[in-house]
This record gives structure tokens, C-alpha cells and sequence, in this order.
């Protein structure tokens, strides 16, 4: 199966949203966003892609809803697990982009963090889980006006 990588910009309190949106404007972030996963899959729930507005382009994406009608350029599914399947047989690298019910489902799936710390606090109400980052091995770091991003590796038995 290919690996499974969550995808997120979030305070170090773990806000990711505020009133369904996103708090802050990176453009920076999402320049990156779109670098790192361009050309594989995405799964995101109904709402993220409703603050979206538009299938993101060059990639194949696939929405987690029990109520999402065929959009072009979406591909709605039932369940996780649908998802996932659609997302293997796809054979790209998978990217969970949220919101905070799925990273909840992927994060024990996921191998890898892709994680933008946002400098200033936030007011949110909408948090990215908590995790030990104990867990995880930083393997990447880079500094951009406004945010950290960095990228973690699942540690194993073996690290």
C-alpha cells in the first residue's frame, strides 16, 4: 500500500480553523501544499473541500461523505476504508488534508507528517488531534514567513 502522509498547517496549540475557515493567509503554505501533492491523492472530508471550493487540480481527489453527490473532479466515498481502496489502486502517495475527524481516523494509518507550525496563536475552534511527537522522527525543517514547516517520519521498532 502506498504511504499514507496527513498534511496540515496548525498553531502549536493544534488549531487548524476557526468557523470553517482557516484562521491565516500563507500563501507560501499553500504554494507548498500544492508542490507537495501535486500528481498523488487526496482524501479530505465533504467539509474541507466545501471551504476548498473546487476539485484541486492535478491530483486525483477523493471526498469522505455519506451524502456527496459525483462533482467532476471529485470522487465521493462512503467510508474510510472506500477511500483508501480507491486511493491504492490510484498507486500514488496518499494525502490526508482534514478536517479534524479525519486526521483523527489517518493519523494511527499515517508514515508520514507533513506539519506547517503557524508562529502567531490563533482563536480556533476546529484542532488538529493530539500525538506525541516522541512518535515521529523530524526529518526535513524549513523556515518561511509565518510558519515552520516540517516533515516527520513514523519512527519503528527498528529507528
Amino acid at each position: 500500500m502506498p504511504h499514507i502522509h496527513l498534511i496540515v498547517a496548525m498553531t502549536r496549540s493544534h488549531v487548524i480553523g476557526h468557523a470553517g475557515r482557516i484562521p491565516w493567509s500563507l500563501p507560501d503554505d499553500l504554494h507548498l501544499f500544492r508542490q507537495l501533492t501535486l500528481g498523488q491523492t487526496v482524501i479530505g472530508g465533504r467539509r474541507t473541500f466545501d471551504e476548498i471550493g473546487h476539485p484541486l487540480d492535478g491530483r486525483l481527489n477523493l471526498v469522505l461523505s455519506r451524502t456527496a453527490e459525483s462533482v467532476a473532479g471529485l470522487t465521493p466515498c462512503r467510508s474510510l476504508e472506500e477511500a483508501l481502496s480507491r486511493a491504492e489502486s490510484a498507486g500514488q502517495q496518499i494525502f490526508c488534508i482534514g478536517g479534524s475527524d479525519l486526521y483523527h481516523q489517518m493519523l494511527p494509518l499515517a508514515s508520514w507528517l507533513h506539519i506547517s507550525w503557524i508562529e502567531q496563536e490563533y482563536t480556533g475552534d476546529t484542532l488538529f488531534p493530539t500525538f506525541s511527537l516522541a512518535d515521529w522522527r523530524q526529518v526535513d525543517c524549513t523556515a518561511y514567513p509565518g510558519f515552520l514547516h516540517c516533515t516527520y517520519q513514523r519512527q519503528t521498532s527498528q529507528d
